[in-house]
């Protein structure tokens, strides 16, 4: 099992807190009483707050030590309710995980207690069996103790929406996030020029207007031979820019009209000095409108200088399609882009991350039952976060539908009473 690091608290923690919370929520069953086997929810406490289990007259008592670098168990024996010499009694825990995955613990004696120097993992959800043996007598007990843990049919889990992964390896791209807007590319652009200078006599076109290459838009009278001739436009597009009216005197330098081809777009990207050096062209770059309901997947085409020669900001260049008019010239967007990857051994989704307790985790599946995995993550991704501990490679865990095995979770109340 993979260790990791856990939350610190300076508390004793009981397995008969743990069952309490499991017998409320009615996540335990309530195994038939054989000899020495104890039903969720008849528990007595011991002097120091943990689980009393009795068999005639000697008793031991079960707690988890959080007082340290991890939790541990000790264990505190009684003959006649008095405190016994623990160098007298040796003991064993047996832990029974979902997996399945068995830990077991044997105890020597330390101080006034017993202890084992294995670390009580988290999730602190499994089935115990404990054994003992005082004076020639052997003891033993059983009972559940879960937590985070539920159980939804594959009917309602469908019904439901869940759907599940295997935790393995998964190649993690850094993203750099960048601001920019919509603008028409140079080449669905075109100035309308007065071949020669002169008045103008007619004008068919404002702005907005739409035109086709070749269409009429002005005529113009030269002012060298008196004479009227057409003006057509160069290109397909929309007048997007006009400078003369009808009268005007045109013929200098500034162009009559201009003409833009809303289906050719681009976004375009300012690269400051501290980012300008990670992206290149060729670079995946994700798209999003401001308001996030339109996103593109794209490359960046270029990376060119701004046109103001003092600044030190670039402009990255990303070819947009058209997509029905969703990108208009002029409005914001904001794009993602990939300035490097790697591979790493295990992760999981970022979607399937959920909190549980001072935790995050996800919902780790075996068969209908549904059960918490602790998390120590590394480096996060919008799609992937890497994890360094809390789960097996290949344990199937929740992706879509988290949100349900958490509700029905909470729902219960099942949790860790530390």
């Amino acid at each position: 099992m993979i260790r990791y690091s856990l939350s610190r608290r300076v508390i004793t923690a009981t397995l008969l807190a743990l069952a309490v919370a499991v017998s409320a929520c009615g996540q335990g069953r309530t195994p038939g009483k054989a000899e020495g086997e104890v039903a969720a929810g008849d528990y007595e406490r011991g002097p120091h707050r943990g689980r009393m289990l009795r068999d005639g007259d000697f008793a031991l008592e079960v707690t988890i030590y959080e007082d340290g670098p991890e939790p541990l168990f000790r264990l505190y024996p009684y003959l006649k309710d008095k405190p016994v010499d623990p160098r007298q009694v040796q003991a064993t825990i047996t832990l029974g995980r979902l997996g399945p995955v068995t830990n077991r613990f044997v105890f020597a004696a330390e101080n006034d207690y017993l202890a084992a120097p294995g670390v009580v993992f988290e999730p602190h959800s499994f089935d115990v069996a404990v054994a003992a043996t005082h004076a020639g007598r052997q003891h033993r007990w059983s009972y559940e103790s879960h937590e985070g843990r539920t159980t939804i049919t594959a009917d309602a889990a469908r019904a439901g929406g869940v759907t599940v992964e295997r935790a393995g390896p998964a190649t993690l791209g850094e993203t750099l996030a960048l601001t920019g807007r919509v603008e028409i590319t140079p080449e669905g652009q075109a100035e309308v020029h007065a071949r020669y200078p002169g008045r103008v006599m007619a004008l068919s076109v404002g702005l907005g207007t739409r035109v086709s290459r070749g269409q009429v838009i002005a005529r113009v009278e030269s002012s060298e031979s008196l004479q009227t001739y057409a003006i057509t436009a160069p290109i397909s597009g929309m007048i997007v820019a006009r400078n003369v009216n009808v009268g005007s005197i045109t013929g200098g330098g500034a162009p009559m009209l201009m003409i833009g081809d809303p289906t050719r777009l681009h976004a375009e990207f300012l690269l400051y000095p501290r980012d300008a050096e990670r992206v290149r062209a060729g670079q995946q770059i994700t798209v999003k409108s401001l308001a996030g309901d339109y996103t593109f997947n794209g490359r960046i085409e270029s990376v060119l200088p701004s046109s103001n020669l003092t600044s030190q900001v670039l402009i990255a260049h990303v070819d947009l399609p058209y997509q029905g008019g969703i990108w208009r010239p002029g409005l914001g967007v904001s794009g993602e882009v990939q300035v490097g990857s790697g591979q790493v051994p295990l992760a999981v989704r970022t979607k399937a991350l959920q909190p549980f307790r001072d935790f995050t985790v996800v919902y780790a599946r075996f068969g209908t039952t549904y059960e918490v995995r602790m998390l120590e993550l590394g480096r996060r991704t919008p799609e992937w976060t890497e994890v360094l501990g809390g789960i097996d490679p290949g344990t199937e865990y929740v992706v879509d539908g988290a949100f349900l095995i958490r509700a029905d979770v909470e729902k219960s109340g099942a949790s860790h009473d530390h």
